[in-house]
């Protein structure tokens, strides 16, 4: 039994040590105050700190409002990548938004953020 349980162990410590993970300059971004339909574009930029490939399944989001494009190729250890987000900037006032990624990686679902103010 004790042998089992340490083999176990050592197995899940494996499995954390050999996984992906994302390293992003920023979970949030926040748009600020800007004015009603300026560019609603934004970039997150993460690295892939683990040791294994990342592969993106799927990005969702929390309104069709705005709209994610992810890497259509897996990145590897210690590749820089991008997700490119586009909020539609037409309607007034106060936003906040999350951005579900959907990966092979430790941390899925990985949950990011965009906020801001539009005004007239």
């Amino acid at each position: 039994m004790k042998k089992l349980f340490l083999f176990v162990l050592g197995f899940l410590f494996s499995m954390a040590i050999s996984a992906q993970e994302f390293k992003f300059e920023k979970e949030t971004i926040n748009y600020g105050k800007i004015k009603k339909n300026a560019d609603g574009k934004r970039i997150f930029k993460f690295t892939n700190v683990g040791d294994a490939p990342i592969i993106i399944k799927e990005i969702k989001t929390s309104c069709d409002c705005t709209v994610p494009e992810k890497p259509e190729k897996p990145i590897m250890p210690g590749e820089e990548a991008t997700i490119t987000v586009s909020y539609d900037t037409a309607t007034v006032g106060g936003f906040s938004k999350e951005i579900i990624i959907f990966s092979n990686a430790k941390t899925s679902p990985k949950k990011i953020k965009i906020k801001g103010f539009i005004i007239d």
